[in-house]
């Protein structure tokens, strides 16, 4: 499966991580974290033979971890039926000749697609419903002779469900968890660091914020949660405006810190 840039019309799960660092056997192509070009390398010189093959990898490696990530809702059971077309029109060389022919790729389960799959949102609700038509993302990925793998999880009716609900669950795929030990002890590791550091000095000082002179720190501060107010000296060499232009109600405008 190959990294597809991010859109605001639609989103795709990358499902790379599902991947692992196998190799099929049948090849000399490695399939970890292969990008679009590195696949569409692969089938120009003989390296990777089907879109098949590629299908069958991925499916074969979601069976394998989906029971632990809980990252697919749904594979689609006409997937290995569009790798044989896309196989097909390369063979014969009638396809559009674009970067996503014959590359699977996974729809977020809030995209709707007129076919076999379910389109949820991640609720039960909606399974066995039909929608009207194709999302026009999907008609454009069809066609450039994409392969639709299947449906990714997701936070159930995007996070509108409730206020109560954890990240990442829902009712049909239950909670996504792509978190490994590394990734575990370094929340751990966070949370020891904040409690013995800002968190006590913020309890210690009674300070209602923290200034920071730049943005540098802002990640750490929304990863924490805590109220944290950015003060950019001048223009940054990004070309951020300056201090005063982030307090316009108060300051107004003024074009240099004085």
């Amino acid at each position: 499966m190959a990294i597809i840039p991010p859109s605001s019309t639609f989103s795709l799960l990358i499902i790379l991580s599902l991947a692992g660092s196998a190799i099929v056997t049948a090849s000399s192509f490695d399939f970890h974290e292969a990008t679009i070009a590195d696949i569409q390398a692969a089938f120009a010189d003989g390296r990777l033979s089907t879109s098949r093959q590629l299908v069958e990898y991925y499916l074969t490696r979601i069976k394998t971890l989906n029971p632990y990530l809980h990252a697919v809702i749904e594979v689609n059971p006409d997937a290995l039926a569009q790798a044989d077309r896309a196989d097909s029109e390369r063979r014969s060389g009638n396809h559009c000749g674009g970067g996503l022919h014959g590359i699977p790729v996974l729809l977020k389960d809030n995209i709707a697609t007129r076919d076999r799959l379910n389109t949820t949102a991640g609720s039960l609700a909606l399974v066995g419903s039909v929608v009207p038509r194709d999302a026009g993302v999907v008609r454009r990925l069809l066609r450039a002779g994409a392969v639709i793998l299947g449906k990714a999880s997701l936070s159930e009716w995007s996070e509108f469900r409730s206020f109560k609900v954890p990240n990442g669950w829902s009712a049909r795929g239950g909670t996504t968890n792509g978190l490994g030990p590394k990734e575990i002890d370094a929340i751990k590791r966070m949370i020891q660091l904040s409690l013995q550091g800002l968190e006590r000095l913020m309890k210690e000082e009674k300070l209602d914020a923290v200034v920071t002179p730049n943005s540098s720190g802002s990640p750490i501060f929304a990863i924490g949660g805590y109220p944290a107010i950015s003060l950019p000296a001048g223009y940054a060499n990004s070309g951020a405006r300056s201090l005063w232009h982030l307090f316009w109600g108060i300051e107004g405008f003024r074009a240099k810190i004085d």
